[in-house]
């Protein structure tokens, strides 16, 4: 489950793990949809069996298909949100890191940011549409399995 070192679960169990504070934006009135690596590669992997129609370029053979997501007719696409579909509360979410690591965050808690939303979750009812597929990991397990992936990979291990 390697992670982007720029987002929340790597920098906070970094930051918990070297006693160093963690940011709480919003005082942690803030939600967040949070993905486990192995779900998106499912998702990715069942939405390549349903790729979009585009429009064929007039004199073609195969003119006039479409979809209604496609913009270009050279190279089709459409946006499909890939999630968990459940908004966890930002504090919930270090709780829970802390559980994992048995060992509490030092936490700063700050006001919003200027441009930051309270709240973000993924719509994936295109997704379950097109693929049946519905994200199954959720946060304690995901956030388990990257924790035991860290400690492993960094060969770190948890002072409390």
């Amino acid at each position: 489950p390697w992670g982007r070192p720029d987002l929340a679960l790597f920098k906070f169990v970094s930051a918990i793990l070297e006693d160093r504070p963690i940011d709480i934006y919003n005082h942690g009135n803030m939600y967040r949809d949070f993905t486990y690596i192995d779900d998106l590669v499912e998702a990715i992997r069942l939405l390549i069996d349903v790729p979009p129609k585009g429009t064929i370029p007039e004199g073609t053979i195969e003119h006039g298909v479409t979809d209604s997501h496609t913009e270009s007719p050279v190279a089709p696409y459409r946006v499909i949100n890939i999630g968990n579909s459940t908004k966890v509360k930002l504090l919930d979410f270090i709780d829970t890191i802390e559980e994992a690591l048995d060992k509490k965050a030092i936490r700063k808690y700050l006001p919003m940011q200027m441009g930051d939303v309270p709240a973000t979750w993924a719509d994936t009812t295109e997704l379950e549409q097109l693929t049946g597929f519905k994200v199954g990991t959720d946060i304690q397990n995901g956030i388990s399995r990257f924790i035991d992936w860290y400690l492993e990979y960094y060969q770190v291990r948890v002072n409390v």
